[in-house]
């Protein structure tokens, strides 16, 4: 009966959560979206759009860092929908304004919003997984952004030829306000909270005596660990950051492809993304159920490494062996192992981060983290 208990929760908070992430995204990128509708009403150049699209940037960056050790602090449940009920209120004030003063303030807004969304989950779910399953789930809900990233654009489009763009983002905005007092109803923080049994943390062999629960905030920023997985993340997130920025100029204007193929190889990109994201976290969870949790080491290190490895090959042979000869094929599959086994990292400092601190800090550490890399 408690097996069934936490398997009914868990599929309703997962899927409640992986709904309202991809609004989340959604409504990150409905002015990308809906961009060249904009433009042909309102006089906007480059500088215009720049200046509108960075002041989210920033503001995300600094916000997911607050929102991490918020979520350490305070309900993880009404910091995920609180965020989720600004980011469609901002957005339905959006589709009513018309300067571009007005727009960088919201979408700088919107930013703040948007930082309130990933935290939290990562909160949740510890809480309700097992640490032989935390990364699996992680991995999967982070396809959350690749869903919206993939379908936006689409959607966008469907209703961009029966309605204006500011009907978009006001329709955008509603769904997010509604969808955000479901979370608030449906998300649990913790299995405490309906009645079970709260899941204990992956035992830390290798430790004697003491608590993980009980460290402080000076203890966690002077580990060299933290420090170490944050250098990692940033080199793996900038490079990849600089393949799928520049990756597709780089075939067309320096090995003379076309723009169909330099647009495939993006999409194969993602789609290795998205495999190897999945694709780690389970694997590494395999680890982790067979020989446990360590303070010593982590077992989802080497599949982290090797992933990393294979990162750093694919991007030697991205670079040397591609010419205006080179078989499509092969380009394609370069673009897919490349985001095989850059996604698949990225997922991984994620959960190790999150993991490795205690559970009162797993929100602080995984902000600190990702602060140097902005992803996710």
């Amino acid at each position: 009966m408690v097996d069934k208990g936490y398997s009914y929760y868990r599929t309703v908070i997962f899927t409640v959560m992986f709904v309202g992430y991809t609004l989340y995204y959604f409504n990150r990128k409905t002015f990308s979206f809906v961009m060249p509708s904009i433009m042909e009403e309102i006089a906007l150049n480059k500088d215009d759009l720049g200046l509108i699209t960075s002041s989210q940037s920033a503001a995300y960056a600094i916000s997911k860092f607050i929102s991490g050790v918020l979520s350490d602090q305070m309900s993880a449940r009404w910091l995920f929908s609180s965020g989720l009920l600004l980011v469609g209120v901002i957005n339905v004030v959006f589709s009513s304004s018309s300067t571009v003063t007005v727009f960088s303030g919201l979408w700088f807004l919107n930013g703040l919003a948007q930082g309130l969304g990933w935290p939290p989950c990562g909160k949740v779910l510890r809480k309700w997984f097992e640490p032989s399953q935390f990364g699996t789930w992680w991995a999967i809900l982070s396809t959350s952004m690749n869903l919206a990233g993939g379908l936006g654009p689409i959607v966008a489009a469907l209703m961009a030829l029966r309605y204006d763009w500011r009907t978009t983002l006001s329709v955008s905005g509603f769904i997010c306000v509604g969808a955000s007092f479901v979370c608030l109803v449906l998300i649990k923080n913790e299995p405490s909270d309906v009645g079970l049994p709260n899941i204990e943390p992956g035992t830390m062999k290798g430790k004697k005596g003491s608590s993980r629960d009980d460290s402080t905030l000076a203890e966690l920023l002077l580990s060299p660990y933290l420090w170490v997985l944050s250098t990692g993340y940033l080199v793996v997130f900038g490079v990849k950051t600089c393949c799928t920025d520049w990756g597709q100029l780089f075939l067309i204007q320096e090995r003379g492809q076309s723009a169909l193929v330099g647009s495939s190889y993006m999409s194969a990109l993602e789609i290795g993304g998205l495999v190897g994201s999945i694709a780690a976290g389970y694997l590494s969870d395999r680890a982790v159920a067979r020989v446990g949790l360590s303070s010593y080491g982590n077992p989802r290190h080497v599949l982290l490494l090797s992933m990393m490895a294979g990162m750093s090959a694919s991007m030697y042979l991205f670079r040397v062996t591609v010419t205006s000869d080179s078989p499509k094929l092969w380009i394609l599959i370069l673009g897919a192992i490349f985001g095989f086994s850059s996604y698949g990292p990225i997922a991984l400092f994620g959960v190790i981060a999150n993991e490795s601190a205690p559970s009162n800090l797993c929100g602080t550490s995984h902000a600190i983290v990702a602060l140097l890399a902005n992803g996710e």
